[in-house]
């Protein structure tokens, strides 16, 4: 991007401003550290970048223009300046009704997409009134065991005039088939449903632990949904393929993007063996990454994961469609960042983790509610979190321009680097046997947890500062309004399940759940089957029952 000659002026011209204005000051002053990194280990940052740290930076092959290959700044020509990001507010309340109200307020408030939160029975595939599901029904999200849940969740909002995302990974099957009949409930040509379904279980593997069954048959459904969804419902995006769980659960900035994609390589071999075309269900595919604190780093992150996937999908799987090679991501700030102690600090992080990902191009943004360290968001903070994104998008001035921060030498620099080391760590996998194989050895879990101790060492010795928590503290905490769940629900969400149960015809549903198991035995598509069975309130546990009986449960390996 320079000429050589100018390169040289450059140098010996900061070797000057170092004798004679850096050195000088450090001595009279000093600085604050020795050695300044990033937010995560072992990344040193330089006092000062220049033209010379972007030397190699090559601006057609490495930068481009938005819109264009290798869509490092942007996967639409014109970013924000069109359409802004989806604000998409995760919400999911105890039960199917509340979830609803809480929908209508979020959209009344200005959302622009919906994204629902389950509890942990319905994401391991348990209904309420199983004995595994006592305490825990409608603790984090909302209890969905049939159809009329759902009916109830989505009453009055029509589904061609929303783009929902549903964050379920092991029933992400049970819960599109459900989708997909409140779809044809409402009249909705299944062509226009929009939305997303996680449906990742190898993170599930590596950091989540909400898997049901081993990886083969997992694959095997997830390149089902693929299928099924190319032809059927072909807005719908099939996957969310996530590096957030991967982050929160104490990676690095490189390795969350280079298990992340590593994982999405999973994903389309699989679909590729199963016989798909890559650019039949490619452009389907979708990303979901952590935005943390240091700003300047999560941006170089999202920029090097989008050029990373183009290069990807280009020289492996020789991708031509230009959609099978753009990386759209969702992001969401980061809850392992949140404090119970100073909440309202919480506030400020979640504002700058939100620039961060819309410095970085992203496609749709969940802010978190400052409360969400010690309990469900109140409406107060989940509108705090909703008018952060609006005062993003209105007030600030970062969406008028494309990748506004391309073209600094640091952010450049910083790029590059973030994509060489997951380059690495990708190596690394490749040798190890691919993803699924890295999970199954525990290797993938051991580098997680080998960083996430030594950022708590960290913490517990001071030598990384958490506002509030290890400096800056008060003596008194003010208090707290927390919104719980009523321990009455979990009871009421049994007579209701118990209620569908009466109500339904038992032959129908019976001889759904057979063909369903004849399907599962066999290599047919199962999403067919799982919209029939939903279709006759067929429960979530029961479908769920029917391929744990065919496919088993997965019981995981020690990390250690």
């Amino acid at each position: 991007m320079f000429d050589p000659e100018e390169l040289d002026e450059i140098r010996s011209a900061r070797e000057e401003w170092e004798a004679e204005q850096v050195q000088p000051t450090v001595d009279r002053f000093g600085e604050r550290r020795e050695t300044f990194e990033t937010d995560t280990r072992g990344r040193e940052v330089d006092r000062l970048y220049t033209p010379k740290d972007v030397a190699n930076v090559d601006y057609e092959d490495d930068l481009g223009f938005p819109g264009e290959e290798p869509y490092t700044r942007g996967v639409y020509p014109t970013g924000y300046r069109g359409r802004l990001w989806t604000m998409r507010q995760y919400a999911g309340m105890g039960t199917a009704g509340e979830t609803n109200e809480r929908f209508n307020y979020l959209l009344d408030e200005g959302q622009t997409g919906l994204s629902m939160a389950f509890d942990l029975p319905t994401q391991m595939g348990h209904d309420s009134d199983d004995a595994l599901a006592v305490g825990e029904v409608g603790k984090t999200g909302v209890a969905i065991d049939s159809l009329r849940d759902m009916e109830t969740v989505f009453e009055g909002i029509p589904l061609d005039d929303v783009s929902t995302s549903m964050t379920i990974n092991a029933p992400a099957s049970v819960l599109l088939a459900m989708y997909v009949a409140i779809g044809d409930q409402q009249g909705v040509p299944r062509e226009e449903l929009r939305g997303t379904i996680q449906n990742d279980v190898l993170k599930e593997y590596i950091a989540r632990n909400t898997y049901i069954y081993p990886p083969e048959p997992s694959m095997r459904i997830i390149t089902d949904i693929f299928e099924f969804c190319a032809a059927e419902v072909p807005n719908f995006n099939t996957i969310s393929i996530s590096g957030y769980h991967i982050r929160e659960a104490g990676s690095t900035a490189a390795q969350e993007i280079a298990f992340t994609l590593a994982d999405g390589i999973e994903y389309v071999e699989a679909a590729i063996d199963a016989g798909l075309d890559v650019d039949e269900f490619a452009p389907q595919l979708s990303f979901f990454f952590a935005s943390y604190n240091n700003i300047l780093e999560e941006v170089a992150k999202f920029r090097a994961a989008r050029r990373l996937w183009a290069d990807l999908m280009d020289e492996r799987f020789d991708a031509e469609d230009p959609k099978s090679k753009q990386l759209k991501f969702h992001t969401q700030t980061a809850g392992s960042t949140l404090t119970a102690q100073q909440v309202e600090n919480n506030v400020v992080r979640v504002a700058y983790q939100a620039l961060a990902a819309v410095l970085g191009g992203t496609q749709s943004l969940h802010t978190n509610g400052k409360d969400e360290a010690v309990g469900l968001p109140t409406e107060q903070s989940v509108r705090t979190a909703l008018r952060t994104q609006q005062i993003l998008a209105h007030e600030s001035g970062v969406a008028d321009t494309v990748d506004p921060l391309g073209g600094s030498y640091y952010v450049e620099s910083l790029t590059d680097d973030v994509e060489a080391e997951a380059r690495e760590i990708m190596a690394e996998v490749d040798e190890r046997g691919g993803m699924t194989q890295a999970i199954q050895d525990q290797w993938v879990q051991r580098q997680i947890q080998d960083v996430a101790f030594e950022r708590q060492r960290e913490q517990e010795e001071g030598e990384r500062i958490i506002v509030g928590v290890n400096e800056y503290t008060v003596d008194e905490e003010e208090a707290v309004d927390i919104d719980e769940v009523d321990q009455s629900q979990e009871e009421r969400q049994r007579e209701r399940l118990a209620s569908i149960r009466e109500e339904r015809d038992d032959e129908a549903v019976e001889a759904k759940l057979d063909a369903l198991r004849e399907a599962a035995e066999s290599d047919e598509n199962l999403m067919p089957y799982l919209v029939d069975a939903v279709k006759v309130y067929a429960t979530t546990g029961e479908c769920c029952d029917v391929l744990r009986d065919v496919f088993g449960e997965y019981q995981p390996g020690s990390a250690l």
